[in-house]
């Protein structure tokens, strides 16, 4: 894959200019669940493509729940074009690869992990995904989407977090959300075992698809602690810096944050309980929804109930699970 003009991850893509404004349409960023309501002339969009009060005073509780989902929605929706913008301007000027951190483009994160990625195990890291990059397996999830889980839940957005382990490594896949599949992708068994204990836990109907943006959009990170693997490798991206990273963002959460809930599904994300504060925060304990454990303790868990209650008794809105 590598060209004669190719610099190593170090090196490469200049800073690039930040990406227009954008100005999404209403078809486009409409939300699928019942937390949407038609259409409403009291809510209307500015130029930057956010959407703005018309009338403040007449909104709705439900009216300013789907106006604050939109809004992060095309948020996300930006954050995923100027990834891919970086990636295009890089091959333009006949750059083969895009540095991991221009990759990350949501700056509260980049504000949240001042001189994260100036550690001497992300330059590590970033000579094995070049490495890979340049390698005959492909790797998952494509690189406009491997910093996904930041990138859609802005840090001061978190209000839960679900933590996986790797990404899905079968083609089309890997979307860089924990769990989550792309539409038009047969969910994985996991994610049907987890729509499973959804539907009955909190009433909510089994989806077509296993996108979970939406929960992403809302609050909920969706963080695998490895965010890139091999085609039919599970695990083939373990212990090469990744780790180190991702505990650095559960740290960071944990130490500057205070009320969020932590979902941990299996004994691997539970090791992550070591990162976080007890005293500041809820955790969730479970089995992992896999074929092989969700008997054991998964189902029955009741975790999607528990987050919006903990929620509300801090006087912030509930998750809605419904895809």
């Amino acid at each position: 894959m590598a060209s004669s003009t190719s610099k190593s991850l170090a090196e490469i893509l200049q800073p690039v200019k930040r990406l227009r404004s954008l100005s999404p349409s209403r078809e486009t960023l409409s939300p699928r669940s019942c937390i949407s309501i038609r259409s409403d002339p009291s809510v209307g969009t500015g130029v930057s493509g956010e959407f703005k009060l018309e009338s403040p005073s007449s909104l709705t509780v439900e009216q300013r729940s789907r106006m604050e989902f939109n809004k992060y929605l095309a948020r996300s929706k930006r954050n995923a074009r100027l990834c891919i913008e970086r990636i295009e301007n890089a091959k333009a000027e006949g750059i083969e690869y895009t540095k991991l951190e221009e990759l990350l483009v949501e700056e509260t994160w980049l504000e949240a992990l001042p001189g994260e990625l100036q550690n001497p195990y992300w330059k590590n890291l970033c000579r094995f995904v070049e490495s890979e990059l340049r390698g005959v397996v492909p790797i998952y999830p494509p690189p406009h989407l491997i910093f996904n889980a930041l990138n859609s839940t802005p840090f001061d957005r978190v209000k839960a977090v679900i933590i996986g382990q790797d990404p899905y490594h079968g083609p089309g896949q890997a979307m860089g959300l924990a769990f989550s599949v792309p539409e038009g992708i047969k969910p994985p068994s996991s994610l049907i075992n987890i729509f499973k204990e959804l539907q009955k836990d909190v009433g909510c109907s089994i989806p077509m698809h296993g996108n979970l943006e939406r929960w992403a959009v809302q609050g909920v990170l969706l963080l695998n602690t490895v965010l890139t693997v091999r085609k039919h490798q599970a695990n083939s991206h373990a212990t090469k810096g990744w780790e180190p990273f991702t505990d650095a963002v559960i740290r960071t959460i944990s130490e500057k944050k205070r009320g969020i809930v932590f979902i941990l599904w299996g004994n691997s994300a539970q090791e992550k309980s070591k990162l976080i504060d007890a005293t500041k925060h809820h955790i969730l304990k479970a089995a992992h929804p896999s074929g092989l454990s969700a008997n054991r303790g998964f189902f029955g868990c009741r975790h999607f109930s528990k987050t919006n209650e903990m929620l509300k008794r801090l006087g912030l809105s509930p998750i809605d699970w419904q895809l």
